[in-house]
């Protein structure tokens, strides 16, 4: 396996393009992206656990449950939450994708991001299908441009793998800089695979890699109302068929996970305002639940991120995370370090303070991807959790971000 080049046009079959139709104000920023698919493929999807949901969301739901699809469609700037008439405007949506390419709308995932409450205006969407089906082609950083709001960076990720002795490739994209603390979803997440893989066995790999990667992200602790993980694998790599577990399947999910890591460090160095990547690594935990309480805490903690964004190695606010994250630890036991490339340090030991340098571990927090390791001294059960500083700027983005 190899990182290549291409993000969800890296697979077989595969075509992206991304534009500005008009939904933003500002007509330097690209508000309207298409996926398509040269054949239907095998689809599988996460979504948001808030109860209050996207209209997408119920549409994307819905077609999807035949297993299927071949197109993805998606907007920036609105949200389509909300609003009265939102389950018609992304169903609106989908039939633009029939009429300009012919595939059925039942075969059309739909997504929206921006602001919530607004009405959604799908004119510009009609008339924006024309330009936005002629510019289809490698042109996947076009397609993650326009499904970004705050967001800073394109945030795309391909790799290549053999399956059966077949060179299969998955790719995806991804938007996500704020509302980010998911719960079985996260953000919006485009991926796409030309290997042949059913839809039950595609889910059972997508509900199973995103317990660890992305609904391990954390960057202010909300849930986004929009937030879907979607898959799409038409098959054209030609590999048998994954229909059950085996190597062919675990070389799949392998390939999976090494996207969707890289897309998480990706989210979480690119948080709202955020100045650094945090990335805590849980060791020794009696059991992986314990473990990933842990972590998850000490990312989520304010103080603990407002510390890491003032380089200051102020250990006792890990601890006192870990202590009412829930986890069953032995708080007597912990051990604490923190680490950069511009070294390691130390910083408690048993749940003690110890003596350290206060400037060689400024240095090592200066550094703009910060690791947090805690050894529980447990058991031999990991987890690991990404987040990002908490700086005066994140306020500012969302001091004024409707207006």
């Amino acid at each position: 396996m190899e990182y290549i080049d291409g993000g969800v046009c890296a697979a077989k079959g595969f075509k992206a393009s991304g534009i500005h139709c008009g939904i933003r104000k500002n007509k330097t920023k690209k508000d309207l992206a298409l996926i398509l698919s040269e054949a239907p493929a095998s689809a599988a999807a996460t979504y948001t656990t808030n109860l209050v949901k996207g209209a997408p969301i119920e549409v994307t739901k819905e077609h999807l449950k035949n297993g299927t699809a071949q197109a993805v469609i998606c907007n920036s700037g609105i949200a389509n939450t909300c609003n009265s008439d939102g389950i018609e405007k992304a169903n609106m949506m989908c039939k633009f994708v029939e009429e300009s390419l012919g595939i059925s709308e039942n075969d059309v995932v739909v997504a929206s991001t921006g602001v919530i409450g607004q009405p959604l205006d799908v004119e510009p969407i009609k008339n924006g299908m024309d330009e936005l089906i002629k510019n289809l082609g490698d042109n996947s950083r076009d397609a993650c441009s326009a499904i970004m709001t705050t967001d800073t960076v394109i945030k795309e990720v391909a790799v290549s793998f053999e399956v059966g002795g077949k060179k299969c490739a998955v790719g995806g994209i991804a938007k996500g800089s704020g509302m980010i603390h998911p719960n079985m979803a996260t953000m919006l997440v485009f991926l796409t695979c030309d290997a042949s893989i059913s839809p039950e066995m595609l889910q059972k790999a997508v509900s199973a890699d995103i317990k660890d990667t992305f609904n391990m992200i954390s960057i202010d602790g909300d849930t986004s109302t929009n937030d879907m993980v979607v898959v799409l694998s038409n098959g054209m790599a030609g590999n048998e068929t994954i229909t059950a577990d085996g190597e062919d399947f675990e070389k799949f999910k392998a390939a999976l996970n090494a996207v969707t890591k890289r897309l998480c460090r990706m989210i979480a160095k690119d948080g709202e305002g955020a100045s650094k990547l945090i990335v805590c690594n849980v060791t020794g935990a009696a059991d992986t639940e314990n473990a990933k309480k842990a972590a998850k805490a000490v990312i989520c903690s304010n103080l603990t991120k407002a510390a890491m964004f003032g380089s200051d190695a102020n250990w006792g606010r890990v601890l006192c995370a870990i202590g009412y994250s829930g986890a069953d630890v032995d708080v007597n036991k912990i051990d604490v370090s923190f680490k950069s490339e511009a070294g390691s340090i130390d910083v408690c030991k048993d749940g003690m303070g110890i003596g350290f340098s206060e400037e060689k571990a400024k240095e090592i927090l200066l550094k703009d991807e910060i690791e947090i390791n805690i050894e529980l001294n447990s058991g031999d059960k990991t987890a690991t959790a990404f987040g990002c500083d908490l700086t005066y700027d994140y306020v500012k983005i969302n001091g004024d971000y409707r207006t």
